[in-house]
């Protein structure tokens, strides 16, 4: 088992975040204490570990303020176009790490929090994830607020200020049991409130046709609260701003209530306009059809264009305001992520035309060049769908404003495709069948310029299937955008050990250009580099497992298989298919205990809806599973399975490092991406999965033979839908699945209850969506791969970060042009409108700082050193993976390690060329990792 590392040890690193300088240290240490006193009003003598990371996270946010003053004073002088991202969810996790981070001001602050005597994790672990978001979709929305500030893009991203976000998970007697996330009660010191730039928003009312046109009158009026918070980008000085919306009552809110004397209950219902910010709501893959649900999308939007178009007619002082909206499309793009807020579109056309009185063909055109839509599922109970009544009654104009876009669409289709009724009926933004509603996808597409997938598959899917027909109309409209991740937070942040060994090697350059990872391929045959990778995967492995057993009172072996599956509790990302896997391998061992088995911990989380019983369900499964498991002597250390509890953000970070598998295996055509995928590759698991989201991209960037594929593709999917999914066929013909759904049905997993678990029973054999049978064959055989392999490569002693070497053509050679590809798709005709600001702010809040200058990181990048003086304590461990037994000399290692620094020379180059066989795992993990994530910050322009 490897052993954390000595202070000693920890002093020789070289660190990618830069140079310590004193004055930086005590500036920051007076900052403290300033902030300590004057702002939180302590002393150390009473102070708490939650008021000393408040006075830390204020101390970092002074630097911040700076520059994101500057920044927006730039936006202001060039007036360039500008990107707003609307989404219902942004999953933003920990702030203050990050900021350090990107700030260049990490090694500073460990250097004065330590002076000071504090613990640093310490600190960070007081802080609460701003869990406002369900998954992917939210996580990706904070992902591009990053990577758009570290271009240097004028970016904006706008949501509601949850009260309450993604709740609480607790697993008590294996069940999950909800508890309000209340993230705001201790404050958030990274929010500014902006009360000056409060907005009205209208409910209910009626509509008045008059002389000047269509008036909305006698509405209810609630208020919305901007709070600002900052997004920094990756030492470049820019500082975006994230705007969240908070509901407020106006002041004379039922004021008739007031009138007759019921003062008490007119104060009470103020509640009822502020319950709109209250909660997040806790499932992004099922609608729920309620009024709530609608106020909070129409809030936000409503809040979000009055602000737009506010900043759209401000210029620069002595410039006469805009009056013309002729150039709205070219200075404004609004990006809606999902249907969540499609109501943006009638809003924006109302507003041009009862409000600014432009004609409704000028209005139209203007409203369709500044939307883009991006879809983020196939399934159908995910689709919104808007009752008339509710939109009748809530929103009247709105509803007025979409009956005539349905209209001028329906014409536009009848010409297309004359007496096609079918057509016409499956392309209405009306739905008639039963209760008429809205379908907000199709509203979505028919008022943007373009819709884009977030991969490949689902792109076309949604073009050849679930849009088909509008795909016919309009093809140009069509794209594909996969989604991607921000690799500061899940690679810097996440996984120092791993970041820092990479830029010793290649330089720090990769950190905002993941294509400088190709230079890696130049040391896949360097022993000491190998070594020291292996080293860094068991240092977050072990980490982890003391994680576990203080977290979950569980002993697990480090030097098994990481086998870890965590994402959203849902019947198409098949939990149900892994945890059948787990009781296969429980009985293999059973049944002969003294065989071969390689050690596996199976680590198993996320979070279902409260009211998806089904999802519940599964989980409770699990953990009965894990019980049995875990407490049965023959086992031993040879199977454990872990449910991680309340897995979000911040979990996240201390799993990924330490992941060896990564579980990807939803049914093919139904996860429209995955960014998990992503994660984990970034951070050197390897991935078992079916052709599915974005896999399919991986598997054929690096070869579908370098991943664990297995089971039915897409195609196969709809010839089975064709011909009928017999489970009971499966379950007849394969003697394992036999044996494990008789234990699971005769109440081996739940001996006090042993129909517990029939729901699932029923389902997995009558109405499974999701084909689990079909597949599990194909899965156990490619587990039994995975065994094989990782056996190899752990008694051989080789790289642990990867572990399976399992690439049979060298990648350099053969792999396709991905990245030049997915650059010029992703960029297309927009790129011109949305070059990346060459943001220069000068005169940072930390003067003489080493992190950034003038110049933006190059005096970062020239100096990578710490203090060296013998008092000096190397930042805590940050987890994981930081390199032991590094000679002191910077040089004299490049000399040991054979010019590493400079990579090969001419010779090395014809003898590696000569000797290598087939390419290392390494070189899968990161031409893999390269390939889905170099381009990633070029995504975000494709749409707009």
């Amino acid at each position: 088992m490897a052993t954390p590392l000595t202070d000693q040890e920890k002093r020789k690193q070289i660190s990618i975040r830069g140079i310590v300088g004193v004055e930086n240290v005590a500036e920051l240490k007076k900052g403290f204490n300033r902030h300590l006193h004057f702002t939180l009003v302590k002393d150390r003598n009473i102070a708490t570990p939650r008021d000393y990371y408040f006075a830390l996270a204020y101390t970092v946010r002074d630097h911040l303020v700076g520059r994101w003053i500057r920044t927006q004073q730039f936006y202001y002088e060039a007036d360039p176009k500008r990107v707003y991202y609307l989404s219902l969810e942004f999953y933003m996790g920990r702030t203050l790490q990050n900021t350090m981070i990107n700030l260049g001001l990490q090694n500073a602050c460990d250097e004065a929090i330590y002076q000071l005597g504090l613990d640093m994790e310490e600190l960070e672990e007081m802080e609460e994830d701003a869990g406002l978001g369900n998954g992917g979709l939210g996580r990706l929305a904070a992902c591009f607020l990053d990577s758009m500030a570290t271009l240097g893009l004028a970016a904006y991203g706008y949501g509601i200020r949850y009260e309450y976000g993604i709740f609480n998970q607790k697993i008590r007697d294996g069940w999950q049991v909800e508890e309000a996330d209340d993230w705001l009660r201790h404050g958030n010191p990274w929010e500014k409130a902006r009360p000056e730039y409060m907005l009205p928003v209208h409910f209910y009312g009626r509509v008045e046709e008059t002389r000047d046109g269509s008036k909305w009158v006698d509405t209810q009026v609630v208020l919305a609260m901007p709070y600002d918070t900052p997004i920094p980008g990756y030492m470049n000085n820019t500082v975006n701003t994230m705007r969240l919306w908070s509901a407020r009552a106006p002041n004379d809110f039922n004021l008739r209530d007031f009138n007759v004397g019921d003062y008490i209950q007119a104060v009470l219902d103020r509640n009822l306009a502020e319950n709109i910010s209250r909660v997040l709501y806790p499932n992004d893959n099922f609608f729920e059809g309620k009024e709530l649900r609608l106020k909070q999308e129409y809030f936000v939007v409503a809040a979000t264009l009055q602000d737009i178009i506010r900043r759209f007619k401000t210029t620069k002082k002595g410039v006469p305001g805009r009056t013309s909206f002729e150039s709205f499309p070219e200075k404004v793009a609004i990006q809606l992520n999902d249907t969540h807020p499609a109501m943006a579109i009638p809003e924006l056309m109302r507003i041009f035309v009862d409000i600014e009185k432009l004609d409704w063909d000028t209005a139209w055109d203007l409203t369709k060049r500044t939307f883009a839509y991006t879809n983020h599922t196939v399934l159908p109970e995910a689709l919104e769908r808007w009752p008339v009544e509710l939109l009748e009654t809530l929103l009247p104009r709105h509803l007025q404003i979409i009956y005539q876009i349905n209209q001028a669409h329906l014409d536009r289709i009848a010409v297309a495709f004359p007496e096609d009724m079918d057509k016409l009926r499956k392309m209405s933004l009306i739905e008639e069948d039963g209760c008429k509603r809205v379908n907000m996808a199709h509203l979505c597409i028919v008022g943007s310029h373009a819709v884009n997938g977030v991969a490949e598959i689902h792109s076309n899917i949604i073009k050849t299937q679930v849009f088909n027909d509008f795909s016919e109309l309009e093809p140009e409209k069509f794209q594909n955008k996969t989604n991607g991740i921000t690799p500061r937070r899940w690679l810097l942040l996440c996984n120092p050990g791993l970041a820092e060994l990479i830029a010793e090697v290649i330089g720090e350059d990769y950190v905002k250009e993941l294509s400088q990872l190709k230079k890696l391929n130049d040391f896949v045959d360097d022993a000491a580099f190998i070594r020291d990778v292996s080293k860094v995967k068991q240092d977050n492995k072990v980490k982890f497992a003391q994680y576990l057993e203080k977290e979950y009172s569980v002993k697990i072996n480090p030097s098994s298989m990481f086998d870890v599956h965590v994402k959203r509790i849902h019947e198409y990302k098949r939990q149900l298919l892994n945890c059948l896997h787990i009781i296969a391998m429980y009985n293999r061992i059973r049944k002969n205990p003294t065989a071969p088995f390689v050690p596996r911990t199976v680590i198993i989380g996320g979070k279902a809806a409260p009211g998806y019983h089904m999802a519940k369900m599964i989980i409770r499964l699990i953990t009965s599973v894990a019980s049995v498991v875990n407490n049965d002597p023959v086992v031993g250390d040879k199977l454990k399975v872990i449910y991680l509890e309340n897995y979000r953000v911040s979990l996240a970070e201390k799993v990924i490092p330490a992941t060896d598998l990564s579980e990807q295996i939803s049914t093919a055509g139904t996860e429209a991406s995955g960014t998990g995928n992503m994660k984990f590759m970034l951070n050197g698991a390897l991935t078992i999965g079916t052709m599915d989201g974005a896999n399919v991209e991986m598997a054929e960037e690096a070869g579908e033979e370098n991943l664990f594929i297995f089971g039915m593709r897409v195609e196969d999917v709809a010839e089975m839908d064709k011909k009928g999914y017999d489970a009971m066929s499966y379950y007849k013909k394969l003697p394992e699945l036999k044996q494990v759904m008789d234990q699971i049905t005769s109440g081996f997993f739940s001996p006090k209850n042993p129909d517990l678990f029939k729901d699932i029973t029923d389902m997995l054999f009558k109405h499974d969506r999701f084909k689990v049978f079909a597949d599990f064959e194909d899965y156990m055989k490619c587990q039994e791969k995975v065994s094989q392999l990782y056996q190899v490569t752990f008694t051989s002693n080789w790289s642990l970060i990867s572990l399976f070497p399992v690439l049979y053509r060298d990648l350099r050679s053969e792999k396709k042009e991905f990245s030049k590809t997915q650059r010029t798709l992703r960029l297309g005709k927009y790129q011109s409108a949305h070059e990346p600001l060459d943001l220069k702010i000068f005169s940072s809040p930390l003067k003489g700082s080493k992190g950034v200058d003038e110049d933006g990181d190059q005096e970062h990048r020239r100096h990578r050193k710490v203090l060296q003086r013998q008092d000096h304590h190397r930042v805590r461990h940050r987890g994981v993976g930081r390199r032991a037994d590094r000679p002191e000399d910077p040089a004299s290692e490049r000399a040991e390690r054979g010019h590493r620094g400079n990579g090969p020379g001419p010779e090395e180059d014809v003898r590696r060329s000569h000797r290598r066989g087939p390419p290392s795992c390494l070189q899968i993990m990161f031409s893999l990792s390269l390939s889905l994530l170099l381009t990633f910050e070029f995504h975000v322009t494709g749409s707009f």
